[in-house]
């Protein structure tokens, strides 16, 4: 699909940054100025943003450096106890705001796991009428601590992601790289790695993120890393760095 070439480059890596979060979960005071966080993060040389309809539309202009990946499920907080997102937005709703991509959960082994799997394979179809990428974030479980992330988990639910027709396939780092090469070699999508909560050690994760490349990922879709961040553009520099420049861990850390 022709929309995929506005999410990666033509080394086939991405850097995504996730800013999808405030459809529920707390991001204030961190996203106080969402426009000039956006605009730090793309100037940082971000490929893509991934995030909610509301910013999608407000935004435009500080977005249009990057490619836009529009979240479609959700319709849950952190005000309420239950954690199954339903479809709120639909392919056909990215593609009328210019998106050049859509995201939406799949949580194998979770109690919602019939519903979350059936919608990832319900917007396979529709995205794919669209000429529109689907990502599909395969989470063993989804937030619940079982069925643990463990390779075997991830890699299961990384394959079950294509399976359902996923273009993309997001999902959590596990493992060594040796092992996690068992986890790309085993999903005929790419595979870029989430960079969960906010870590106080960004020299841990961008380890992580290098581990992750050398397995043979395509790239990352981090979020509160970068934008709770006091300079989200020089920590999107750096994930570019790692990804797209071949720079190690500690090439790109010793200046955050």
């Amino acid at each position: 699909m022709r929309r995929m070439n506005k999410i990666f480059r033509g080394d086939g890596r991405t850097v995504i940054v996730a800013m999808d979060h405030g459809t529920g979960l707390p991001v204030l005071p961190d996203l106080n100025k969402t426009g000039d966080v956006l605009q730090k993060i793309v100037a940082g040389g971000a490929d893509a943003i991934l995030t909610s309809y509301g910013i999608a539309t407000r935004y435009e202009e500080e977005i249009s450096g990057a490619g836009l990946i529009l979240r479609l499920d959700g319709g849950n907080s952190a005000l309420s106890k239950n954690s199954a997102g339903n479809q709120v937005f639909s392919p056909e709703d990215a593609v009328r705001i210019g998106s050049d991509g859509c995201a939406c959960m799949g949580f194998p082994g979770a109690e919602n796991e019939v519903a979350t799997l059936t919608q990832v394979s319900r917007y396979a179809v529709e995205a794919r009428t669209w000429g529109m990428p689907l990502m599909a974030e395969m989470l063993p479980g989804g937030f619940a601590p079982e069925p643990p992330n463990s390779v075997e988990n991830v890699r299961l639910a990384a394959r079950i992601g294509a399976e359902c027709g996923a273009d993309i396939i997001k999902t959590v780092y596990t493992g060594t790289p040796k092992e996690f090469k068992s986890v790309v070699d085993g999903c005929f999508r790419p595979v870029v790695i989430l960079g969960g909560e906010k870590s106080s050690n960004l020299a841990g994760l961008f380890l992580i993120i290098e581990q992750a490349m050398e397995a043979g990922a395509s790239g990352v879709a981090i979020g509160r890393n970068v934008w709770k961040h006091p300079d989200p553009g020089a920590v999107t520099q750096a994930l570019v760095e790692l990804v797209h420049d071949g720079k190690s861990a500690g090439e790109v850390g010793s200046n955050l």
